[in-house]
């Protein structure tokens, strides 16, 4: 949902971020108009601030890539409440030092389940280990989680990589898909349209309601991809049917 233009207050003393209304029960702080890590820490500092400083009245923070998405009820709070406490908050926000949750998640790369993988090697002039290698070489960082339940936007993809979305988007696109368009990587937690080239599939749940927070990965979370064989992905698809496989199971702490 795009924040309305109409009720933009300007930006704040610093210049550098404005506030929006969304309708009579959200207010979107915006930060920028790109996709860069720095203006991300800057939406997740905030959310931090807020969620610590409990603000009466706030419902649900959602960060994007260049906002934070405040959900309140109108019956405790109003735009005006909120924005004069969220401003007090803002100042000094960008000097906290936020420590991300740490991820591996296991993905193979052989042919079967890497549709695409060929066909990006061939596009982008290296070979298809080469690609494995370049994807599994980064430390990505969780920009925002959106498109359906548990979908994690990550970057930042190697530039040799970058390609832009496929001119023909599937209808189905296999749950665990491991896709990568333009700067992004992301998975496919469940079976959906999608127009992004397939490069391998995870065994790993990335969505599951019975979870107290349902989606694996969220907004500040860092990732690394590491390859695993059909065999060790057979394996772990079917612990993960069998409910064995949580969150705990793929977070390390370094």
């Amino acid at each position: 949902m795009a924040p309305s233009p109409a009720h933009d207050s300007g930006h704040d003393a610093s210049g550098l971020s404005r506030f929006l209304s969304c309708g009579d029960t959200a207010l979107v702080v915006e930060f920028g108009d790109t996709i860069n890590r720095a203006l991300s820490e800057r939406v997740l500092h905030l959310r931090d601030r807020i969620r610590a400083a409990a603000l009466p009245g706030v419902v649900t923070l959602v960060p994007t890539f260049r906002s934070l998405m405040i959900h309140y009820d109108p019956l405790v709070t109003g735009r005006a409440t909120l924005e004069a406490a969220i401003s007090r908050l803002m100042h000094g926000a960008d000097s906290l030092e936020r420590i991300p949750r740490n991820f591996e998640i296991p993905v193979c790369y052989e042919d079967k389940m890497a549709p695409d993988l060929r066909e990006v090697a061939a596009r982008v002039g290296i070979t298809s280990d080469e690609v494995v290698a370049l994807h599994g070489a980064c430390r990505y960082h969780v920009y925002m989680v959106g498109f359906v339940p548990g979908y994690p936007y990550l970057g930042d993809l190697p530039d040799v990589l970058a390609l832009p979305r496929r001119a023909d988007p599937r209808v189905h696109v296999p749950p665990g898909s491991v896709a990568i368009a333009a700067s992004m990587t992301a998975v496919y937690p469940l079976q959906s349209p999608g127009g992004w080239h397939l490069i391998g599939n995870t065994p790993a749940p990335m969505f599951d309601v019975t979870w107290a927070s349902p989606a694996l990965l969220g907004p500040g979370d860092a990732v690394r991809f590491v390859a695993i064989d059909s065999r060790r992905h057979a394996e772990l698809q079917a612990a993960a049917r069998a409910g064995e496989l949580g969150p705990r199971d793929f977070v390390v702490t370094a």
